[in-house]
């Protein structure tokens, strides 16, 4: 922001980090979880349910909308599209977001497996996200 103190800005940045670290660890549990237990007992039960249940002559893609809360990610709703995808920045309390293709064939290993590999993509892009503005603190207290 204009005017704002180089000190101020850098603290607002490490905060942003926090939050991005937060978001990378949560989504890491849940993906721990994919692998620890069966899908039916999972947080992403509903997403699988959505996904091998819906007419693939209708929907193609299904979502997830996950929260962190508390160091936790909760599922907050699921949403399946005939077309298109969701922007997680319309849906309130929605940190992140794992959007998979409707189709018939869906096994829960195969979900797993899917599921598994984008929330680790999720994670490392939250990771990402924090370093850049942990960098971008760095900067501004070294110049300041």
């Amino acid at each position: 922001m204009r005017g704002e103190d180089p000190a101020d800005r850098a603290a607002r940045l490490r905060e942003e980090a926090d939050g991005f670290d937060a978001q990378a660890t949560a989504l890491e549990g849940l993906r721990g979880e994919m692998a620890d237990e069966p899908v039916p007992e999972t947080r992403l039960a509903g997403l699988f349910e959505e996904a091998a249940g819906s007419d693939p002559r209708i929907w193609n893609t299904v979502t997830a909308f996950i929260d962190v809360e508390d160091g936790e990610a909760v599922v907050t709703d699921e949403s399946k599209l005939a077309e298109g995808k969701w922007a997680p920045e319309i849906v309130e309390d929605c940190d992140a977001m794992i959007t998979v293709e409707v189709g018939t064939g869906w096994t829960p290993e195969r979900f797993v497996d899917v599921t598994r590999e984008k929330l680790g993509e999720r994670a490392t892009e939250a990771r990402e996200l924090a370093r850049e503005r942990r960098d971008e603190a760095d900067e501004l207290v070294d110049e300041g």
